[in-house]
């Protein structure tokens, strides 16, 4: 859209009511900071039982929860099962209604409820406890039923809400869904779930693309080969057929060299008859390599900062194994 018939709103000038609103929201953030800082304070024996609960469940770790609650325990779940620890989340209405039928004898359950007295949740807990699955339990109350119940009890409770009527579920849910954040990095480091795990659970998008190695990534078939006696003419055409922008230069399987389009440029300069001589005249007689062991996001910082569009990937062994060419972010 041309600047001329864009439509600027008028500058207000600062009231007092933004600078309360301002105010206000910075409060929040320094509730919510030091409720965080409470939670860690509390953190003993107990949570490392959890995790031990967690991390030995030969099943799924199931994720029990309503309201607010479950929406942070959909997120627990979906952070446990992307980092190695399969799970899934049921809202514990529809679990006392037929979805109990999901979760079996090797699973383990872990249920929130901040006032630690949800009534789903709650009636569910004779029905878990027959079916012998240990049980976790998020809680504000540690001497509510849920507490009582459950094999391991943790304490997530807030000294009140952010919420200026200390109603809306604020500080609380931010205590739960950190203490969730916590069990699943800690059993990040108990399982030793490293970056190669991690990406084959993040195949898609730039977080997956990021986690690729060049390897997984390169083309490695019909690749642009001449000989180094080949004409430039001959390197030519094979340049275009390969749609790379390069052609690799090798004899007896050893790269000797590379021709790319800035090459052919240069040649053209120096070499009236270019077409007709051969391509060791015009190529590249040190061409960037690199390993087929690197991160993808690794290869494409070097390009940018090298400036190229390509490189020739080569094996343990320092063969040519494919090209990885530059990828849009």
């Amino acid at each position: 859209m041309p600047p001329s018939t864009l439509h600027r709103l008028p500058r207000r000038r600062r009231s007092t009511h933004t600078s309360f609103v301002v105010a206000e929201a910075r409060n929040v953030f320094r509730h919510q900071a030091m409720a965080i800082e409470a939670l860690a304070e509390r953190i003993d024996q107990g949570y490392a039982e959890a995790v031990e609960v967690l991390f030995t469940t030969v099943g799924k770790v199931v994720i029990l929860g309503v309201g607010k609650s479950g929406l942070i325990g959909r997120k627990i779940a979906a952070t446990l099962a992307s980092t190695g620890t399969p799970s899934f989340f049921v809202q514990a209405g529809e679990a006392y209604h037929g979805d109990l039928g999901m979760i079996s004898q090797g699973d383990s359950v872990v249920l929130i409820s901040q006032s630690g007295e949800t009534d789903e949740v709650i009636r569910l807990m004779p029905h878990l406890r027959r079916l012998g699955v240990p049980m976790v339990g998020l809680t504000g109350v540690l001497d509510s039923t849920l507490a009582s119940g459950v094999d391991v009890a943790l304490d997530v409770s807030v000294e009140r809400e952010a919420c200026p009527n200390n109603l809306a579920p604020t500080n609380s849910t931010l205590a739960a869904l950190a203490m969730g954040d916590a069990l699943a990095v800690s059993l990040i480091q108990r399982r030793q779930f490293g970056p190669s795990e991690f990406a084959q659970f993040h195949p898609g998008g730039s977080l997956g693309r990021q986690l690729l190695t060049v390897k997984e990534a390169m083309r490695c078939d019909d690749l642009p080969v001449v000989s180094p006696s080949d004409s430039v003419g001959d390197s030519l055409m094979i340049m275009s057929k390969g749609r790379l922008g390069l052609v690799l230069v090798m004899k007896e399987g050893r790269l000797l060299g590379l021709i790319t389009d800035g090459d052919l440029r240069r040649g053209m300069q120096n070499y009236p008859d270019m077409l007709t001589r051969p391509a060791s005249d015009i190529m590249t007689t040190s061409p960037v390599t690199i390993p087929d062991t690197t991160l993808l996001v690794d290869a494409h910082r070097r390009m940018q900062q090298m400036k190229l569009k390509a490189f020739v990937v080569v094996d343990s062994d320092g063969q040519v194994s494919g090209v990885v060419e530059v990828f849009e972010e």
